[in-house]
């Protein structure tokens, strides 16, 4: 534990109740799976978000930010350093008519991304319906470009305000963003380069007024859509790796490797869809990792195709 002495005692003097030391992250993410982290403390504000990064720089203690823990895998030994969880911020939005055909949509990073669907389908507004059904925060969903075969983040993202890496806090347009295939990039003024591990504190998006009635249906069909070929109940951090085309879908290729009910110790292919990776109950973060292994090196052999994970992979 790299947590000791005065750090310690600045944690708990000012996150009382919200801090808790050696914090298994099987409880935090959606696969359930994952060692303990050294501290996780859940901010209920921007400013302590900020207050908690600030401190640990100067105290060099590791840190890192989590949303809802749905595309999180962590490793059986745990995090080293402060666990930042935003999901229990005190969330909000807002939105503004920008223009006729235009509403600016406004909301902090700890939110669900499921809210802001409701938020805006509830407002007649049009554009958020490829993010039904997909979990996590605001945040996560930024960070990791969410979408699905109806859109993406990169649609509809007009702003964001970030906290960067020596603790200023700035805000960029989409000309700052770089975006591609479940990833996401900020990049440096005047270079190519890219901020490494910003930090999402609020998006701003771009959305168009419709009928409410008719955005609803629209979003109930997707979610349907959605359920009927994902499994649903069981642990998971969603699809395990990235399409590598659209002809060759992750799914469609650990299909075809045979793959569907393939086991590795508490960790099992789906039978609905290849692509996930289910926890039955016993699962460690190994199991889990070991059956990716073999997929791909499976997959490899067979179709000559590297496949990536999607899931982000910690500790």
């Amino acid at each position: 534990m790299v947590i000791t002495g005065k750090f310690a005692k600045w944690l708990n003097t000012n996150f009382e109740g919200r801090v808790w030391f050696m914090e298994p992250m099987s409880k935090h993410t959606y696969f359930k799976i994952g060692g303990p982290a050294d501290a996780l403390v859940t901010p209920e504000t921007n400013d302590e978000v900020i207050s908690l990064v600030k401190e640990a720089i100067q105290n060099n203690v590791p840190w890192m930010v989590i949303g809802g823990g749905s595309n999180l895998i962590v490793k059986d030994s745990g995090i080293k350093g402060i666990v930042i969880k935003i999901m229990h911020q005190k969330g909000w939005t807002s939105l503004e008519n920008y223009s006729a055909n235009c509403v600016k949509v406004t909301a902090s990073a700890g939110i669900r991304l499921g809210y802001l669907c409701r938020y805006t389908f509830e407002r007649g507004l049009q554009g958020m319906d490829f993010a039904v059904g997909i979990p996590g925060t605001v945040g996560g969903a930024i960070t990791m470009n969410a979408g699905s075969g109806r859109g993406a983040i990169q649609d509809v993202l007009s702003e964001i305000q970030v906290l960067l890496p020596e603790g200023s806090i700035r805000r960029f347009q989409k000309d700052d963003f770089s975006f591609s295939y479940r990833s996401f990039d900020l990049k440096k003024e005047k270079s190519s380069d890219v901020y490494e591990c910003p930090v999402i504190l609020e998006g701003v998006f771009e959305l168009r007024p419709g009928d409410s009635e008719t955005i609803k249906k629209e979003a109930e069909s997707a979610l349907s859509e959605r359920q009927a070929k994902q499994p649903s109940g069981s642990a998971s951090a969603g699809c395990f790796f990235k399409n590598p085309s659209p002809q060759n879908s992750a799914g469609k290729l650990i299909d075809l490797a045979g793959f569907k009910g393939y086991r590795v110790g508490g960790a099992v292919v789906s039978d609905k869809h290849a692509n996930f990776i289910i926890n039955s109950g016993t699962a460690t973060s190994e199991d889990v990792l070991k059956l990716a292994e073999i997929i791909q090196k499976k997959v490899f052999e067979m179709f000559g195709i590297e496949l990536e994970p999607e899931v982000r992979i910690v500790g």
